[in-house]
């Protein structure tokens, strides 16, 4: 198993559900990266990410089945495969250079693999504070019945 606290790069496959989205990503902080966050869509996908540059992400198969929903001030690009609905990555609005890819889509890793993962408050986003800072709103622990 990859060790979900290791921050060292690593680069990983990925797929969505389905398999018709096939892609591989450098993940440069490898998977100690992993978060939530409290914005109105990730409350209700619920998904943990992980850190990519933008270019660190390369589509292998499957360009042509995903698709792109914004919301709000339309900065961000969450993209999912419109054959299974699964989401498989997004460009972040507090740092349009990074990705945010769902562990739950890459190869040997799953959102329980992770004892803790922080979450941040996308309520009150950071590109809307006078500081421009984010802020903790919480950790999402996982303890696995005996």
């Amino acid at each position: 198993m990859i060790d979900p606290q290791s921050s060292e790069p690593i680069t990983l496959n990925g797929a969505c559900h389905c398999g018709a989205v096939r892609f591989t990503v450098i993940l440069p902080f490898g998977l100690a990266s992993a978060r939530r966050c409290t914005c109105s869509l990730c409350r209700m996908r619920g998904a943990v990410a992980v850190t990519a540059c933008a270019d660190g992400l390369e589509i292998l198969a499957g360009a042509d089945v995903l698709a792109t929903y914004r919301f709000n001030t339309l900065t961000a690009e969450h993209h999912f495969c419109t054959a299974c609905g699964i989401y498989t990555h997004h460009k972040r609005r507090s740092n349009p250079n990074e990705l945010g890819v769902n562990v739950a889509c890459l190869d040997n890793v799953s959102p329980f693999h992770f004892a803790e993962v922080v979450v941040y408050d996308g309520e009150r986003h950071p590109s809307d504070q006078p500081d421009g800072k984010s802020s903790v709103a919480g950790t999402v622990l996982f303890k696995p019945a005996s």
